[in-house]
């Protein structure tokens, strides 16, 4: 590296990572009550919107749907910016058109609003973000690629605290940034958002005792998902165009769909992992992985392959040494003739999924079936419940221990779902090291057996729902199958929105529920209640068919234009 270019390089870092530059709540002697150090935490995220200029006033009389809210305060030059696919946006700032500043200063401004809505941010970070942005418009004018990005909390920024939910964990610090944002701000990234998940990172909804419940923007009374749920919920408000997220178990899948944006799960070991703030870090019965959320196909697309190309298992060794397949992924692709062999997965078989769900999958497929270089095959799941008993009973090897603990240091209640996930799941318990090993073999059974159900069926992804329905009502996501099945099974998958719910998507009043899970479901489900809420799709693929899936979504939405077009 140049000695130029070292400069540069530190400067702009030195943007982000120095704390008197972006401030954090101050660590206490003593813990205190857990609510004081939630309204701390919650004082302080007011302070960072109050610094964004011109300031967002309160609003009052919010609508139940509020994605129209943005469109009454920003200005028409705000509302392009903030409304432009990452990768428009990229082309727009390169050339010229658009300096660092406008853009960070319109995204800081709508997160502003979004966090007034829906209640999905930790922090803004204006001082930083900006001064970041005039140093990136200053130097890297001709070379950088610079664009705004949020994070959900749990991802370190060094000098921040980083509290993954817990009011125990409230004055951690870590002093690097984890890995992914290394790579991220040397592409010229600009943090300014970081956004808020639920207590144990353990629920597909976001609650915490920190900030309370984060709501979805298109139907305030249901949930944003999660755990990555801020993440979801500020961009499907627009409040970012790309935001990091992770996942263990649907918690980027689930507050994509709910939030009607893009989400990828890619297979574990190819994104950096290094710097989480998280319980079970040494766990590697079931993989977390990290991935993005984005308003667009595109957005993923540049996520992955920026990651990529900066080689990131040189630093982290444990990482697969691939990089982003930009060759053509389908069949017949590089003859210029694809043949796409569709697997369509219409329900698990263990809970039936919501009619809009039904209806939106349904209608893909009858739209496909007229085209001929997509050959459309039915897909008979392979035993979801056992995949639902043997990940549910790896999560937590130590019998929720480290939750626990973390809980009960500062004495903070339980949320609905932490109970559920850990206190209320039978399958939950200390395992011994010989019933970690049998439950690692049935792990990998269960994985073979599946594979080779994919073989026989001959397909080359497969199209599934997300979950059992759109956003339920808050604290009611306790169906983790459509997403868990596939965590267990580490295979990519790809989320797109397709629809929304709509009034001819009546309930069924004769159904008859197939076990207890089923019937807790059904009872959820009204189309006035689910009013507005998205409705999206899961495109799969297998292990390290990453961009296969990518490919494929893409050829998928040539065909049938969407996103949303035809189906709202």
């Amino acid at each position: 590296m140049s000695s130029l270019a070292s400069a540069l390089y530190a400067r702009l870092h030195s943007s982000l990572a120095s704390p008197s530059m972006l401030p954090s709540p101050p660590p206490s002697a003593s813990i205190g009550s857990w609510k004081s150090i939630a309204q701390r935490a919650q004082n302080h995220r007011d302070e960072t919107l109050a610094a964004v200029q011109p300031p967002i006033s309160d609003i009052t009389d919010i609508p139940q749907d509020s994605t129209s809210v943005p469109e009454t305060i920003l200005t028409a030059d705000e509302l392009s910016i903030t409304e432009s696919d990452p990768e428009k946006l990229i082309t727009r700032m390169a050339s010229g058109e658009l300096s660092s500043v406008q853009v960070t200063n319109a995204f800081l401004r709508r997160a502003a609003i979004a966090q007034k809505l829906v209640n999905c941010v930790t922090e803004l970070l204006p001082e930083a973000a900006l001064g970041r942005a005039a140093s990136l418009d200053a130097y890297l004018k001709e070379h950088g690629k610079p664009l705004p990005i949020s994070t959900k909390e749990m991802i370190n920024i060094a000098g921040l605290t980083c509290n993954a939910a817990f009011i125990s964990w409230h004055d951690r610090v870590p002093d690097s940034n984890a890995h992914i944002l290394d790579i991220l701000l040397d592409a010229g990234c600009i943090l300014y958002a970081r956004t808020t998940q639920p207590q144990t990172l353990m629920h597909l909804e976001t609650s915490s005792n920190y900030y309370g419940t984060t709501v979805n923007p298109f139907n305030r009374n249901l949930t944003s998902g999660g755990s990555s749920g801020g993440e979801g919920a500020l961009v499907g408000m627009r409040g970012s165009c790309l935001g990091i997220g992770t996942d263990i178990g649907g918690s980027i899948r689930s507050p994509a769909a709910n939030n009607g944006v893009y989400g990828l799960r890619p297979t574990s070991k190819r994104l950096p992992m290094q710097g989480m703030t998280a319980t079970m870090l040494g766990s590697e019965h079931i993989l977390p992985v990290i991935g993005p959320l984005s308003t667009s196909l595109g957005g993923i697309k540049l996520f992955m392959k920026t990651l990529l190309d900066a080689q990131p298992w040189i630093r982290e060794p444990s990482l697969v040494p691939l990089p982003w397949k930009t060759a053509p992924q389908l069949p017949g692709s590089e003859k210029g003739k694809v043949k796409l062999r569709l697997g369509v997965l219409t329900d698990d078989h263990v809970v039936r999924p919501h009619p809009p769900i039904r209806r939106a999958i349904n209608d893909i497929v009858s739209k496909l079936s007229g085209i001929p270089e997509i050959e459309v095959i039915p897909f008979v799941p392979y035993n979801h419940d056992e995949a639902w008993t043997i990940i549910s009973s790896l999560y937590f090897a130590d019998g929720g221990a480290e939750e626990k603990a973390a809980i009960g240091a500062s004495r903070e209640p339980w949320r609905p779902l932490s109970k559920f996930i850990i206190t209320e799941n039978p399958n939950v318990k200390a395992l011994s090291i010989k019933e970690i090993w049998d439950l690692t073999i049935r792990r990998d059974e269960y994985r073979d057996g599946y594979a080779r159900r994919w073989t026989e069926s001959g397909i080359d992804v497969l199209l599934c729902p997300v979950g059992p329905g759109a956003a339920p009502p808050i604290d009611s996501a306790r169906y983790w199958g459509y997403t868990a099945q596939w965590n267990l099974l580490d295979y990519p998958t790809l989320v797109a929105p397709v629809s929304k719910v709509l009034p001819t998507d009546v309930a069924e009043t004769e159904y008859q529920p197939r076990n207890e899970q089923d019937r807790y479901n059904h009872q959820l489900y009204d189309a006035v209640k689910y009013a507005n809420a998205p409705v999206s799709i899961q495109l799969v693929g297998r292990r390290y068919e990453d961009e296969k899936v990518v490919e494929a979504m893409e050829y998928l939405q040539e065909k049938l234009g969407l996103p949303w077009a035809e189906y709202v």
